[in-house]
């Protein structure tokens, strides 16, 4: 048993996101040319609120829709990676996505896509505040790619290895029935 569409499409929606943002946090801190470093920060700075959005409405279906079952056959400790990296995927990507708000905010920085849509920053600026917050949105970028790793590593294991049944239930997105589970 797989997971179903909306499941699937916020799994692969969240792996395109991080695709995007990983690459353009970590270029748009080198030296480059300023229009290229400017038009990644409004880049990255406008998909942190979609991605905790995103994050959040995925943690609200899976309350909603539980997961199906890991195969009983699945050893204890396997069981136990599995969920504590799955919980620590949403949390870094929760910590990340707050982090990098204020920082920006508190920074004094606008974030564009927001402005647009007519909300203001919800923090004054406070420098102490930006420079801790930066410290972990900069700290948790390697928490989370360390996971990610993880995560595909132990996907690859039970796909190509094990074929037990579990890559299955993730890839690809549309290749089971249409329900909304």
């Amino acid at each position: 048993m797989g997971y179903g569409v909306v499941a699937r499409v916020f799994h692969w929606l969240t792996v395109v996101l991080v695709l995007i943002m990983i690459p353009a946090g970590t270029i748009m801190i080198q030296e480059i040319p300023r229009p290229t470093q400017d038009a990644l920060f409004i880049l990255h700075k406008g998909l942190g609120p979609f991605v905790l959005l995103v994050v959040l409405l995925r943690l609200a279906w899976r309350f909603a829709s539980p997961p199906p079952p890991l195969p009983k056959e699945m050893p204890k400790m396997q069981r136990l990676a599995a969920g504590a990296v799955h919980a620590g995927l949403y949390a870094v990507l929760i910590v990340m996505a707050v982090s990098g708000y204020v920082r920006v905010t508190t920074g004094g920085f606008p974030i564009e896509s927001l402005r647009a849509l007519g909300i203001p920053p919800l923090l004054p600026k406070n420098e102490s505040v930006a420079e801790v917050a930066k410290a972990i949105h900069a700290t948790a970028r390697y928490v989370l790619i360390a996971l990610i790793l993880l995560h595909v590593a132990a996907a690859a294991y039970h796909g190509i290895i094990r074929r037990d049944g579990v890559f299955s239930r993730m890839w690809p997105p549309f290749s089971r029935s249409n329900s909304a589970a």
